[in-house]
């Protein structure tokens, strides 16, 4: 099999911005763009077209020697896909409303909105995270827990919640990298580019704040653990039971006989059970409504949402509150 039968069945070129605030990490940046810039280079055509952004058209510093050059500037018509803010430093003090009001456009144009290390937290600022899941750099973390205790701050590597995607930052970009490559073009593809940086210990979007993978799920099958990774990544819109076996490369019949068969439980159940352990810990540790949660984890309706959680609970989700 050559390099370009792996990639996915939508080669469609995806524009990527980048909000570069001035104090970035390099690491974080990097381990951003890198993997697109791999991407177009074993895809053999551009796969994204990614576009650095600043707040001005000047060069943006980062925290140590190097510059990114803009291409663009906060405000312009871009006509993307995904935004990433990638921040370093101190991004509590980011108040700049020009900014933040450019940041709600682009939400409600549906374009997919994510942070980086301190990113999160410029995006929290800007209101675009309410009813959504996240996460930050640990050392911004409790901070902005403080600052902002409705939010729903997770410990984790990268979170991916609907049209909201944030990452800690440090390495991590390359494991969403994974993750979001997966999701565009094929587990196989993801695969090349990750071995391309030698990143081959690709972290789950958990991350190490919980056990290990194969720990967590019991197994050591690859194609399960596959299918549990793309599981965790697309908790608020779950995959179809289709989508799940193309990731893992085997036919339904077949993913579903390996889940009964190691797991006790079909993979559409382990799914649904994942994101009730989802909504019962939104329950437990949010103040969230009902209705906001069932959105958060994936179920139609609220009425929905109680329905299956009183039967594998045997108790409605109020008393579990």
């Amino acid at each position: 099999m050559s390099v370009m039968d792996t990639i996915g069945t939508n080669p469609a070129e995806r524009r990527i911005g980048i909000l570069v605030i001035p104090g970035f990490a390099v690491m974080s940046y990097a381990s951003l763009v890198e993997p697109m810039r791999a991407a177009n280079l074993l895809g053999r055509r551009s796969l994204y077209r990614m576009i650095n952004i600043g707040l001005t058209g000047e060069p943006i510093p980062s925290s140590g020697a190097a510059v990114v050059m803009p291409q663009a500037q906060v405000g312009d018509d871009l006509r993307l896909d995904t935004l990433f803010v990638v921040a370093g430093g101190d991004p509590t003090g980011f108040s700049d409303k020009r900014t933040f009001a450019w940041l709600s456009r682009q939400a409600r144009a549906g374009v997919q909105i994510g942070g980086v290390s301190g990113g999160p937290i410029i995006l929290a600022n800007a209101g675009l995270m309410s009813g959504r899941r996240m996460t930050v750099h640990w050392e911004h973390a409790e901070a902005l827990a403080e600052i902002s205790p409705h939010l729903l701050i997770e410990r984790t590597l990268f979170v991916i919640d609907r049209d909201r995607v944030t990452c800690a930052g440090g390495t991590a970009p390359m494991d969403l990298m994974h993750a979001l490559i997966s999701q565009h073009h094929g587990v196989p593809f993801a695969r090349l580019v990750s071995d391309w940086f030698m990143h081959t210990e690709i972290r789950p979007s958990a991350g190490p704040q919980r056990g290990g993978l194969v720990a967590r799920v019991g197994s050591t099958n690859a194609a399960i653990l596959d299918a549990v990774r793309a599981m965790e990544a697309h908790v608020a819109e779950p995959l179809a039971l289709t989508d799940l076996a193309q990731i893992a490369g085997l036919s339904p019949r077949q993913l579903n006989r390996l889940f009964t068969e190691k797991l006790g439980r079909s993979t559409m159940r382990y799914y649904r059970d994942l994101r009730l352990e989802a909504a019962q810990n939104l329950l437990a540790n949010s103040p969230l409504s009902l209705t906001e949660i069932a959105m958060a984890t994936g179920f139609a309706s609220p009425s929905h949402f109680s329905r299956v959680y009183a039967e594998s609970y045997g108790k409605p989700p109020s008393v579990g509150r």
